[in-house]
């Protein structure tokens, strides 16, 4: 039977696990026609502490089967984040007549007699379609004990070289190694550019083509919160060429390109091996920031990650950028929508809609007139509400949840999120996904994306869309309900 949670603040249509702590997604991969998805996960307690990996499968992104959990600590330390892969022509001679999944991870302890943490690379494989997992015999497969921080690798296969190829963040730089079985690993590089202000973690690497065409190469790299800088952590992102050895930046060493411009999109990564008769790249993270993670008021369980999202890249005025949606398959879920074009906003007449459900996916496009600010404005309650606001003169859309529900466990959860967005043709477009705990907002068809924790009281609440310093014209605005995946239908 189907489980049906109702917790206060849980997420109908998120992932989140059954109960406990969940953060980093860890070895996404799809085989068999399953996308597997395991997560780091402390099963005894809803705060962080000694890491298993958790697992769930879908067939569709939006819809999971909750399964046993994967990979339990062992003599060589606790399961930190990593990634899978099929191993199809069993290059690492585990499997016999059909390929298999192979998890590469993290295994962290302390270095014996010490209190310095160890960070060692192990592998396990599978031969049942992940249900069940047999840890390499040989582990740990790659150490550096000159490094600390030496973790989270993500492998994939490199055709034009026929190697595998592992990203690894090892402090302040991702490190790069290749290996023809898994087993056996060669340094090949090093990178270190862009923004310092936290610890490097969960490294990506991956091919997109530029306007469908040009292929680039795309670098995620992740910064841990030092507590110096009021985001806490966040993630960047580099574009540049891969050769099978080394990542060249296509833009200066400073420069720094921000993947999400909300507080909680955290340590996300790509799925590997999707068919090439469906050709995405498919992104998913953990909707929560190390500044407060362990303090956010849910009870049973703690962690949710992000719709899945899907990737490509597109020239602009400022240069190639990442492109992010929601994956089309988050359309199964809408139900009643409400509709209405062309529709003029003075600062005396604004738009307001009774909202009968907290799961929402609203399409709103806005042409500015002569006014300044659009205001879209989540009532929550009387005395609260999360305000998504487009600043038409400095292009700056943003998300306030200074007043959107509780927020007293922790004096940096308060804040307004800002992403940058040029205007198009004298407007913008937005898509918002509101769930019970949780805004994502995307902007201009996913040119930016602000995610957002937010824990209102209030189960109703009201839309309100405004005008200041004049006129604006509501193009188009669809408002669509959505299900839950918590149903017995569902």
């Amino acid at each position: 039977m189907k489980p049906i949670l109702t917790e206060k603040y849980r997420p109908h249509f998120h992932f989140s696990p059954l109960e406990k702590w969940l953060n980093d997604p860890n070895g996404m991969v799809f085989f068999n026609g399953e996308y597997h998805l395991f997560y780091q996960h402390h099963p005894l307690s809803t705060i962080w502490g000694p890491m298993h990996w958790g697992h769930a499968v879908s067939r569709d992104l939006i819809h999971w089967e909750h399964l046993p959990v994967a990979l339990h600590p062992d003599e060589h330390g606790a399961i930190f984040s990593g990634s899978a892969v099929v191993d199809w022509d069993n290059t690492t001679g585990f499997f016999d007549d059909q390929p298999g999944l192979v998890a590469i991870y993290t295994s962290h302890d302390s270095y014996p007699d010490s209190e310095r943490p160890r960070q060692r690379q192990c592998i396990a494989y599978s031969k049942d379609n992940g249900r069940s997992w047999t840890k390499y015999s040989g582990n740990p497969v790659l150490i550096d004990e000159t490094k600390t921080d030496y973790r989270d690798p993500k492998v994939f296969w490199h055709s034009e070289t026929k190697h595998w190829i592992m990203v690894l963040a090892t402090g302040q730089s991702v490190t790069i190694y290749k290996s023809v079985n898994l087993i056996n690993w060669q340094f090949t590089s090093e990178f270190g550019e862009g923004s310092h202000a936290g610890f490097w973690e969960c490294p990506d690497l991956f091919p997109l083509p530029v306007d469908g065409d040009k292929v680039k190469w795309v670098m995620l790299v992740s910064l841990g919160d030092t507590g110096e800088h009021a985001e806490g952590s966040w993630t960047q992102y580099f574009i540049g060429d891969f050769d099978g050895e080394t990542f060249i930046n296509d833009h200066d060493k400073e420069t720094v390109l921000w993947l999400d411009y909300g507080r909680d999109n955290y340590a996300g990564v790509s799925w590997s091996d999707m068919p090439s008769s469906d050709g995405r790249r498919i992104y998913i993270g953990w909707m929560s920031n190390w500044r407060y993670a362990n303090q956010v008021p849910t009870k049973e369980w703690r962690g949710v990650m992000t719709i899945p999202r899907e990737l490509s890249l597109a020239s602009s005025a400022d240069g190639v950028r990442i492109i992010q949606k929601p994956v089309s398959e988050a359309r199964v879920l809408r139900k009643r929508n409400n509709t209405l074009k062309d529709k003029l906003l003075t600062p005396d007449q604004s738009l307001s809609i009774p909202l009968e459900s907290t799961l929402l996916e609203l399409n709103l496009e806005v042409e500015f007139q002569d006014a300044s600010i659009a205001e879209l404005t989540i009532q929550h309650s009387d005395s609260e509400k999360t305000v998504i606001r487009y600043d038409a003169e400095a292009e700056i859309l943003s998300v306030d949840r200074t007043l959107s529900g509780e927020s007293d466990f922790s004096s940096s959860f308060p804040a307004v999120q800002a992403a940058p967005l040029k205007m198009k043709k004298s407007g913008v477009r937005l898509q918002l996904l509101l769930d019970a705990s949780s805004i994502e907002l995307f902007g201009n068809d996913g040119e930016c994306a602000i995610t957002s924790l937010v824990f209102p009281s209030s189960e109703k609440s009201e839309l309100h869309l405004s005008a200041s310093g004049g006129s604006i014209k509501v193009k188009s605005f669809e408002l669509h309900e959505l299900s839950s995946i918590w149903n017995k239908e569902g």
